[in-house]
């Protein structure tokens, strides 16, 4: 087993990487919780693959254990929701010395974490991470959210997990729009951080999902430890975590055009990484030739290198209303070549008058 520290002082906490955890969640959840009682979130089509295995382990470590199926998607992921599980909490009796844990892709894990961040002002939080996406980001960082009609994430808090179990055997069971969902996220970190990683991805996308599955175990652990790195030196997001945000912008913008039933999340955020990287290149503030290898990336993964048809005036009226607006200006993360990037304010109507 593999273990990542993500090092916040007294509230560090590890992220474990090995096949198999799905079954080991009991023993490890009893190892670092204690005697808690555990609120299993899950969803429709996660709960009936993995929600009993995990349930028996947990029970057979001796905790109490309960859950909750709620639908699944994108949809899911509001406050409506999160009212549903106050009242489940509420009925289960679960207090401030128990804990969360979400299984599931990104979905489970931001609504999940959110509510274990409001219900009695905090209660602990375990992520159990199903789909490439949660492994290889959301499950790491604490960061937790609602969408509001207006936008992605407008509601949320800083709320860290206090375990993490990555088990890369549940990826075989992942719908294959969900596994491109999470390479978009994959292929970030090469752009941004890791250009061994990007290599990687270039040589092995060609032999399709099986040749990526025999360098799974890099991949996720290139891709957890810049997490834990970054976020271990930027908790809370006020300066170098900002780089996460590569393609963030204008995916996010295309998530709420299409009212989050279009693209999915990392498939958006390819999109936008692809697009921002052909408008900086265009400006000089990227070295030429970025945007092209970035696009076979992509292609050969299986991602959309473009922006799907939505005009351009809804795209910069969504990217206004963006979390990383400052005034009138937005701050973009771009490339300076592949493994290096900055961040930069720019003026939305300007900045993204060519979109394409």
């Amino acid at each position: 087993m593999r273990t990542i520290e993500v090092s916040l002082g007294s509230r560090s906490y590890p992220v474990h990487i090995a096949p198999g955890l799905l079954d080991q969640s009991g023993p490890l959840v009893r190892e670092h919780l204690g005697e808690a009682a555990v609120a299993v979130v899950t969803d429709d089509r996660v709960g009936p693959i993995y929600l009993e295995r995990v349930l028996a382990s947990l029970r057979g470590s001796g905790l109490r254990a309960v859950s909750v199926t709620l639908p699944h998607g994108e949809k899911t992921k509001c406050l409506e929701q999160a009212a549903e599980l106050y009242r489940f909490f509420a009925e289960h009796h679960i207090t401030r010395r128990d804990a969360v844990l979400a299984l599931g892709g990104g979905v489970m894990g931001d609504l999940g974490g959110f509510a274990a961040a409001t219900w009695l002002r905090g209660v602990r939080f375990v992520q159990l991470p199903t789909s490439l996406l949660a492994q290889v980001d959301s499950s790491v960082g604490g960061k937790v959210a609602v969408d509001l009609p207006e936008g992605k994430n407008l509601v949320g808090a800083f709320h860290q997990p206090s375990l993490v179990l990555c088990d890369p055997r549940a990826l075989d069971t992942l719908p294959e729009e969900f596994w491109r969902d999470g390479l978009g996220e994959v292929a970030k970190y090469g752009a941004i951080r890791d250009e061994n990683l990007f290599r990687l991805l270039e040589e092995a996308a060609p032999l399709g999902r099986q040749g990526l599955m025999v360098r799974m175990d890099e991949i996720l652990g290139r891709c957890i430890a810049c997490k834990a790195d970054i976020v271990s030196r930027d908790e809370l997001d006020t300066g170098e975590r900002a780089i996460l945000n590569f393609g963030h912008s204008l995916g996010h913008a295309v998530e709420t055009c299409q009212r989050y039933s279009g693209l999915h999340h990392g498939e958006a955020v390819a999109a936008g990484m692809a697009a921002i990287t052909r408008l900086s290149e265009k400006q000089g503030l990227t070295e030429p030739g970025t945007a092209a290898r970035i696009e076979a990336l992509l292609t050969a993964l299986g991602l959309p290198a473009r922006l799907p048809e939505i005009p351009a005036d809804q795209l910069r009226a969504a990217l206004r209303r963006d979390k990383k607006a400052e005034g009138d200006g937005l701050r973009v993360v771009l490339l300076e070549r592949i493994g290096r990037c900055f961040t930069r304010l720019v003026q939305p109507e300007t900045f993204f008058a060519d979109l394409g």
